[in-house]
């Protein structure tokens, strides 16, 4: 290991994890918030803010919706971890940088897709005794919401270390 490569997995680490809440909060629709995880067993109602017209969203909407989602989350890290990357000097190897962008949008859609009674998260939640801090949602706080983070930050974090393989510095 190069003795720079630490500190490039930490500067590619912060630049994801603040590309990941820009993308996750910023970037994301209220659409797509609200529909990602739609089935057809359990359809989502959705009342346009503007129009203030109700449509409802089965399946095909809600993969849709977790698509479109993860697509603009992805591209908002690219440019975030890129830009960074190339401001601070670090050359990042194209092929890593596309595997680590590659996991973290496979990552993201397995998790945001969250169909109820079907969602990876929910599963592993329930079978690792997480269920019911999984499902609480109460005192201003979604145990979702923290799983669900969690997962993303353990992603980041495999996704900064394979995004700096043979990185160097310019």
């Amino acid at each position: 290991m190069h003795a720079y490569r630490p500190a490039v997995f930490a500067a590619l680490l912060g630049l994801t994890r603040a590309a990941s809440v820009i993308g996750d909060f910023w970037m994301q629709s209220d659409f797509c918030a609200r529909v990602k995880g739609a089935s057809d067993d359990h359809p989502v109602t959705y009342q346009d803010p503007v129009t203030e017209r109700e449509t409802v969203h089965g399946t095909a909407d809600g993969r849709s919706a977790c698509l479109h989602h993860c697509l603009t989350y992805t591209v908002t890290q690219a440019l975030v971890a890129g830009a960074g990357a190339r401001a601070l000097g670090i050359r990042v190897h194209p092929a890593a940088a596309t595997a680590a962008l590659a996991i973290s949008f496979g990552t993201h859609y397995a998790a945001d897709r969250r169909v109820p009674g079907k969602g990876l998260l929910e599963k592993i939640a329930i079978k690792t005794g997480k269920g019911d801090f999984y499902r609480l949602a109460s005192h201003g706080m979604s145990g979702a919401f923290h799983l669900d983070a969690a997962w993303h930050h353990g992603w980041e974090t495999a996704a900064a270390l394979i995004a700096t393989t043979k990185a160097t510095t310019r």
